[in-house]
């Protein structure tokens, strides 16, 4: 089942949502849009208030203020959850002794969907055979598949998946991220929760960085990398003290990366390449240095992670974000 979707179905609205757990405020005043035809990556420090707000968006937690949207409406108004959000939260709830397939057959037949649907999804995340297998001998990258399954079932405009990529090999990160850019090339609105940077930076188009409940970042991947690579020139050369100390003389500042490696700032790479030729310095490799999504995140996250509590503050207020 593909098709185009409604953009007016298909956004996630987090306005002013602020909900507290007792003496830890969770999240505190955070807004950000979600726009159909992208995937939004949703990170931040463990307790920053991810999961709250996923849980507020599926009517699990309900905000102290504010409002968490689907399609214009808090998910206690939607008159068929399934159709409007999908939603991978956690794997793991699944009953042992009941088949994949059974699983899958029950939630179809709740909300009114042809059986014929559940080999659609089972076949587009490639479980059709372990599908006829008992919940309790699935891996969690089987898990994870069926989960997502799951959520693709009532073809909604909106997905939110929290660590999608948890316990999947090489080749099923590969599947999923080739999968979330079709999905949303279809006109969906998607909001991927996940730690793992690497993943983010070959899926996403936009980010959204939370930390203690508050909005870091609301951001294109590509503008986020482009200021985080700045002016940086990266070399490499065999000569790392040589190459230092010439460059910084000539007003250039210098950062070692590895054994090999430098970035410099404040010199264009054609000067570099001038300086260390008469100079006689060897070098093998000079160009812009291109910042990873993870070395961005830890610039932007310093101060949310550099002002936690004390550890048990810091891991109560985890328990309750989780």
């Amino acid at each position: 089942m593909s098709h185009t979707t409604d953009a007016t179905d298909a956004t996630i609205e987090v306005r002013e949502l602020r909900k507290r757990f007792g003496r830890t405020l969770a999240v505190d005043g955070l807004s950000f849009t979600v726009e159909p035809g992208t995937v939004t990556g949703f990170v931040g420090p463990n307790g920053a208030g991810k999961s709250t707000t996923m849980r507020s968006l599926l009517g699990l937690d309900a905000p102290d203020e504010g409002q968490a949207l689907i399609g214009g409406r808090p998910y206690h108004a939607l008159r068929t959850p399934l159709l409007e959000v999908g939603a991978l939260l956690d794997a793991a709830a699944l009953h042992p002794s009941r088949r994949g397939r059974d699983h899958l057959r029950w939630l179809a037949h709740s909300h009114g969907l042809p059986m014929r649907r559940v080999d659609e999804v089972l076949e587009q995340v490639g479980m059709e055979q372990a599908s006829r297998k008992r919940a309790g001998g699935y891996s969690l990258g089987m898990r994870q598949r069926l989960g997502i399954a799951a959520a693709l079932l009532g073809d909604p405009p909106v997905l939110l998946l929290d660590e999608p990529v948890n316990g999947l090999d090489p080749e099923g990160i590969q599947w999923i991220r080739t999968l979330l850019r079709h999905l949303a090339s279809e006109g969906r609105a998607i909001l991927v929760s996940s730690h793992l940077m690497s993943e983010l930076e070959d899926t996403a188009d936009h980010l959204v960085v939370i930390g203690r409940g508050r909005l870091i970042a609301d951001t294109a991947v590509a503008e986020l990398l482009a200021a985080a690579s700045g002016d940086r020139v990266r070399l490499r050369t065999s000569s790392r003290t040589e190459a230092m100390e010439l460059l910084a003389r000539e007003g250039g500042t210098v950062a070692v990366i590895d054994r090999d490696t430098l970035t410099v700032t404040g010199l264009p790479a054609e000067r570099i390449v001038e300086l260390l030729a008469t100079s006689r310095v060897p070098f093998a490799e000079v160009g812009a240095h291109r910042a990873t999504l993870e070395e961005a995140y830890m610039e932007l996250t310093r101060d949310a992670v550099e002002f936690t509590s004390t550890p048990a503050e810091a891991e109560e207020a985890d328990e309750v974000t989780r």
